[in-house]
């Protein structure tokens, strides 16, 4: 069912916007559901928990199978819902702002690859940053277009990129066109993993003033719309699309989010059917009600709910920032982008003598404190509405204890000598990520694979950004940087070898 705005009226009518006493539509219909007890002839097969694997209900209970059901007539139909689905749907886009959202069970990433699909076609340049999530890379991929990376600006003591500035977008569209390359899309990440913000009002001006589609993976900032002190919204600046993770720092279940569609530019038939393309058959309802019941969370009380998780950030900073050793990244880091997410915080520790990933690893071994991730020189932490007071007592006191061991006997970190700036930077590729994906492969040991074109796309996770793609050529600086990123403790992802000692490559015509 196309909306337009007359629909969209019609659908305000027909659902008008609920009371806070009201249960939000989707868990309505699950509570009903379960209510009239009947018998169940249809999937799951534990049947509403009566067949429910025993090892498991002791863990979590009887109630989750009781309410894990498939698409019977009483909920609605996933694809084309015209019920409970419907309106759960239609409220969130009002309270995110978007002309029509959708709400995904496979994550961001579904969304993110379906976004690309629906925007270009075989042979359309995609402008991105080159450090942009893997499923941005498996986007291309799906869609065959053609990538053109942007380098994000880059401070090496941080080994940490920021955004990408408008600049660099007319530039990279300007050339595209010089080129005779027919632009799909802009897909620009903000915030970043670390929180950090383009200035996306006057990428999406010059964007618009080409008739290109402005994409923003906003997975990190779904709360924006909820605080006086956080950066404005993908769609308050302008986005065409918007996707973004409920599940992160709001409250709905893992690997549950919502795409948000704005203006008319994109192909709205195109981008749902690209959006169903990469979506189970068999959506879990729970999933799709949780995102329903955090939008509700939310509109009870939209404006103040983040004010305690802010203020809480605000004095962990102020904590953190007195004690000897520890970094905090702000604003001052990358001039060129003053709006930053004030519930992520980063923290430098290379003046103890430590990597991200070992200062991770202590923390969560030695004083029970997870962070979100580590990297290189840094470790990432992301507050919520969840946190509390005494989650930061922990956290400051954890990092108290690190500095006090660490600080006295520290002669200089053993500084990472490749960084992600030279890696981004010098990337050449020789094959479309596409047609690398299809190629005929082998395998070659590591060190003998430098000079070959990469047949996997090769990342450390979390974040989950590319070292290298599909396609491109392995240089001596990429196995240098994967190399160091194992050795301080992290995790490599995309490998057909977990242990990183070959890797998968292009076969060469002749070869």
């Amino acid at each position: 069912m196309v909306q337009n705005s007359t629909t969209t009226t019609m659908i305000e009518k027909i659902f008008p916007s609920p009371s806070d006493c009201e249960l939000p539509p989707l868990v309505r219909t699950l509570k009903a559901s379960a209510e009239r007890n009947g018998v169940a002839f249809h999937f799951p097969g534990h049947k509403r928990g009566e067949a429910a694997p025993s090892t498991l209900t002791e863990l979590i209970g009887t109630k989750p199978f009781l309410h894990d059901v498939t698409e019977i007539p009483e909920l609605d139909r996933f694809f084309c819902p015209e019920g409970p689905l419907l309106e759960a749907k239609t409220l969130a886009a009002r309270l995110f702002g978007a002309k029509e959202t959708w709400f995904l069970v496979s994550g961001t990433s579904s969304g993110v690859q379906a976004a690309i699909m629906a925007t270009c076609s075989p042979g359309d340049t995609i402008i991105l940053p080159r450090n942009a999530h893997i499923s941005a890379t498996n986007g291309v991929v799906f869609s065959g277009a053609l990538p053109k990376y942007i380098v994000p600006e880059y401070c090496p003591e941080w080994d940490i990129c920021a955004g990408i500035r408008p600049l660099q977008v007319e530039t990279a569209i300007k050339e595209s066109k010089i080129a005779g390359q027919k632009v799909g899309a802009v897909f620009i990440t903000s915030p970043t993993y670390n929180g950090i913000c383009s200035n996306l009002i006057e990428i999406s001006r010059i964007c618009h003033s080409q008739g290109i589609p402005l994409i923003v993976d906003e997975a990190h900032g779904a709360h924006f719309k909820f605080h006086p002190e956080m950066p404005e919204t993908a769609l308050e600046q302008g986005a065409d699309i918007s996707i973004q993770s409920t599940h992160k720092v709001l409250c709905s279940f893992s690997q549950s989010s919502m795409l948000h569609l704005s203006g008319d530019i994109v192909d709205r038939e195109r981008l749902h059917k690209c959006i169903h393309s990469l979506q189970s058959t068999s959506p879990n309802w729970l999933l799709l009600a949780s995102l329903d019941a955090s939008r509700h969370q939310l509109s009870i009380s939209s404006e103040t709910i983040f004010n305690e998780a802010v203020k809480l950030a605000d004095e962990a900073k102020t904590l953190i920032g007195a004690i000897p050793g520890i970094s905090i990244l702000g604003v001052s880091t990358f001039t060129s982008f003053p709006f930053m997410d004030p519930l992520r915080i980063t923290i430098g520790v290379w003046r103890l003598g430590l990597s991200g990933f070992e200062a991770r690893g202590i923390l969560d071994n030695e004083f029970g404190v997870v962070p979100e991730f580590g990297g290189t020189s840094s470790v990432t932490l992301a507050f919520s509405l969840g946190t509390t007071d005494e989650h930061v007592q922990r956290l400051v006191s954890a990092l108290k204890g690190i500095s006090d061991t660490f600080l006295p006997r520290c002669r200089g970190k053993d500084r990472f000598c490749v960084s992600g700036d030279d890696i981004y930077g010098g990337a050449v590729a020789e094959l479309s990520p596409r047609e690398a994906f299809f190629a005929v492969k082998t395998k070659k040991e590591l060190m003998e694979s430098v000079g070959e074109v990469c047949g996997e796309c090769i990342y450390p996770y979390p974040p989950g950004i590319p070292v290298v793609v599909p396609g491109e050529v392995i240089t001596e600086k990429a196995v240098s940087y994967l190399l160091q990123i194992k050795r301080h403790g992290g995790v490599i992802y995309g490998t057909d070898d977990p242990l990183l000692d070959s890797i998968v490559v292009c076969e060469r015509g002749g070869e």
